[in-house]
């Protein structure tokens, strides 16, 4: 089982940024995919961004133009860069990678407020 571990989160104003990192136990240069998810209180857990092995992103509407997904195979992480930050981005992000099993991180508290 592939661990994951995430960090950088934190209290943030509105249209700052703040940079999510996602460490895996073990190699990720040959996973299927990895992801961002979050899941504010009282709603689903939601797909925020996709990297895939061959580099293609996805994002969802939301954050399209404001966050950055990226992942480092050498050090065997991944990022979410999240630029002008919103009060309705606040949420627990949670790193997800399909490598053909599926793991997922503990989560790391996200707060956008003033």
């Amino acid at each position: 089982q592939v661990q994951l571990v995430e960090s950088g989160g934190g209290l943030v104003q509105p249209g700052g940024s703040l940079r999510l990192s996602c460490a895996a136990s073990v190699t990720i240069a040959r996973f299927h995919a990895m992801a961002w998810y979050r899941q504010a209180p009282g709603k689903q857990r939601e797909l925020v961004a996709r990297v895939f092995g061959s580099g293609n992103t996805y994002y969802a509407d939301s954050v399209k133009g404001r966050f950055i997904i990226s992942k480092n195979t050498a050090q065997d992480t991944l990022y979410l860069q999240m630029n002008n930050l919103k009060p309705e981005d606040t949420a627990v992000y949670y790193c997800n990678a399909d490598y053909p099993g599926n793991s997922w991180g503990q989560g790391t508290q996200v707060t956008v407020s003033s």
